[in-house]
């Protein structure tokens, strides 16, 4: 089996989480996580070019041959929710132009993979990526790491039950 890597996204405008996993014969390694964030004071569209930028970065640096992203979950707040399905497009499209395949997972089935509950909370996601991986380097992460974590173990796991890697 040749090594894979997954990048996994928490999308997101102001904070973006980011995962680099590699999945080898022996099970999964994080290469980097990270809580990209762009600054309030920029527009928005800036903001969105700077999301874009950041993924085209990630991508060259780290060669993943895939995108797992989490979906939008539709709140209350719907103006906020269509800035990150917004986000969700630069990201996707960056992919694209890179030619990764594209698998997407609701907030749901990364929480069912996980922890092995669907509707499971932050604190058990958190705990089940800090068990199932080991978290090499800073101490502190923020959730939307955590999150793309669990989307990238959520990719990697689905790859296993159903070979379609």
């Amino acid at each position: 089996m040749q090594n894979k890597k997954i990048l996994g996204i928490d999308p997101g405008y102001g904070r973006m989480g980011i995962a680099i996993l590699e999945k080898t014969v022996s099970g999964e390694k994080l290469l980097h996580s990270e809580c990209f964030e762009t600054s309030s004071k920029l527009p928005y569209h800036q903001r969105l070019f700077f999301v874009g930028e950041k993924i085209s970065q990630i991508i060259k640096e780290y060669g993943p041959n895939q995108l797992a992203i989490e979906t939008v979950l539709f709140s209350k707040n719907q103006k906020t929710a269509m800035q990150v399905a917004e986000a969700r497009g630069v990201i996707i499209f960056i992919a694209i132009k890179h030619g990764l395949p594209i698998r997407e997972f609701n907030p749901n089935q990364i929480k069912l993979a996980v922890t092995g509950y669907g509707k499971g909370d932050k604190k058990q996601v958190v705990a089940m990526v800090e068990k199932l991986i080991k978290m090499p380097g800073k101490q502190k992460r923020h959730d939307d790491e955590y999150d793309a974590i669990a989307c990238a173990l959520t990719a990697s796991a689905i790859s296993l039950s159903t070979k379609s890697f």
